[in-house]
Protein backbone atom coordinates (compact mmCIF):
# COMPACT_ATOMS: atom_id res chain seq x y z
CA UNK A 1 0.00 0.00 0.00
CA UNK A 2 2.93 2.03 0.44
CA UNK A 3 4.55 1.84 -2.66
CA UNK A 4 0.60 2.16 -4.23
CA UNK A 5 0.42 5.75 -2.45
CA UNK A 6 4.12 6.62 -3.26
CA UNK A 7 3.46 5.79 -6.98
CA UNK A 8 0.01 7.91 -6.71
CA UNK A 9 1.89 11.02 -5.08
CA UNK A 10 5.09 10.60 -7.47
CA UNK A 11 2.60 10.57 -10.52
CA UNK A 12 0.59 13.72 -8.93
CA UNK A 13 3.81 15.69 -8.51
CA UNK A 14 4.99 15.10 -12.05
CA UNK A 15 1.63 15.67 -13.29
CA UNK A 16 1.79 18.88 -11.64
CA UNK A 17 5.53 19.89 -13.23
CA UNK A 18 4.05 18.98 -16.44
CA UNK A 19 0.87 21.33 -16.42
CA UNK A 20 3.45 24.43 -15.13
CA UNK A 21 5.36 23.65 -17.57
CA UNK A 22 2.86 23.62 -20.31
CA UNK A 23 1.47 26.55 -18.56
CA UNK A 24 4.67 28.48 -18.73
CA UNK A 25 5.14 27.28 -22.76
CA UNK A 26 1.75 28.55 -23.64
CA UNK A 27 2.10 31.95 -22.13
CA UNK A 28 5.36 32.80 -23.40
CA UNK A 29 4.13 31.80 -26.88
CA UNK A 30 0.61 33.77 -26.58
CA UNK A 31 3.62 36.81 -25.43
CA UNK A 32 5.63 35.99 -28.23
CA UNK A 33 2.93 36.63 -30.72
CA UNK A 34 1.53 39.59 -29.47
CA UNK A 35 5.07 41.04 -29.20
CA UNK A 36 5.43 40.04 -32.84
CA UNK A 37 2.73 41.41 -34.14
CA UNK A 38 2.83 44.92 -31.99
CA UNK A 39 6.52 45.31 -33.19
CA UNK A 40 5.92 44.43 -36.40
CA UNK A 41 2.66 47.23 -36.84
CA UNK A 42 5.27 49.63 -35.18
CA UNK A 43 7.58 49.48 -37.96
CA UNK A 44 7.63 52.98 -40.57
CA UNK A 45 6.98 52.78 -43.70
CA UNK A 46 8.06 54.95 -46.22
CA UNK A 47 5.05 55.04 -48.36
CA UNK A 48 2.69 57.98 -48.51
CA UNK A 49 -0.48 55.44 -49.73
CA UNK A 50 -2.78 55.37 -47.25
CA UNK A 51 -3.94 52.41 -48.64
CA UNK A 52 -0.52 50.52 -48.41
CA UNK A 53 -0.24 51.53 -45.20
CA UNK A 54 -3.08 50.33 -43.81
CA UNK A 55 -2.25 46.87 -45.39
CA UNK A 56 1.30 46.98 -43.69
CA UNK A 57 -0.20 47.69 -40.64
CA UNK A 58 -2.53 44.84 -40.80
CA UNK A 59 -0.62 41.92 -42.18
CA UNK A 60 0.89 41.70 -39.11
CA UNK A 61 -2.33 42.09 -36.98
CA UNK A 62 -3.43 39.15 -38.87
CA UNK A 63 -0.38 36.96 -38.53
CA UNK A 64 -0.64 37.89 -34.64
CA UNK A 65 -4.17 36.47 -34.96
CA UNK A 66 -3.04 33.42 -36.80
CA UNK A 67 -0.35 32.41 -34.34
CA UNK A 68 -2.44 33.36 -31.42
CA UNK A 69 -5.06 30.54 -33.10
CA UNK A 70 -2.45 28.12 -33.36
CA UNK A 71 -1.59 28.57 -29.55
CA UNK A 72 -5.10 27.97 -28.92
CA UNK A 73 -5.29 24.93 -30.64
CA UNK A 74 -2.49 23.61 -29.16
CA UNK A 75 -3.23 24.18 -25.68
CA UNK A 76 -6.91 25.13 -25.48
CA UNK A 77 -9.60 22.49 -24.49
CA UNK A 78 -12.75 24.25 -25.33
CA UNK A 79 -14.58 22.95 -28.34
CA UNK A 80 -16.29 26.57 -29.13
CA UNK A 81 -12.85 28.84 -28.95
CA UNK A 82 -10.68 26.05 -30.87
CA UNK A 83 -13.68 26.01 -33.85
CA UNK A 84 -13.22 29.82 -33.30
CA UNK A 85 -9.27 29.46 -33.49
CA UNK A 86 -9.91 26.95 -36.69
CA UNK A 87 -12.34 29.91 -38.33
CA UNK A 88 -9.49 32.29 -37.65
CA UNK A 89 -6.98 30.57 -39.32
CA UNK A 90 -8.46 29.89 -42.33
CA UNK A 91 -9.97 33.75 -42.67
CA UNK A 92 -6.54 35.36 -41.30
CA UNK A 93 -4.67 33.36 -43.91
CA UNK A 94 -6.93 34.14 -46.93
CA UNK A 95 -6.96 37.88 -46.05
CA UNK A 96 -3.21 37.62 -45.68
CA UNK A 97 -2.80 36.13 -49.01
CA UNK A 98 -5.10 38.93 -49.96
CA UNK A 99 -3.17 41.26 -48.83
CA UNK A 100 0.34 40.18 -49.67
CA UNK A 101 -0.65 39.75 -53.49
CA UNK A 102 -2.40 43.45 -53.54
CA UNK A 103 1.07 44.87 -52.32
CA UNK A 104 3.06 43.12 -54.10
CA UNK A 105 0.84 44.53 -56.95
CA UNK A 106 1.76 48.33 -55.65
CA UNK A 107 4.44 50.85 -57.02
CA UNK A 108 7.86 50.39 -55.25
Amino acid sequence: MTRLLSFILAAGLCSAAYAADTTEAMKAEYQHAAHGMSADMNMESTSDNPDVLFVQGMLPHHQGAVDMAKTELKYGKDPEIRKLAEAIIKAQDAEIAQMKAWLAKQPK
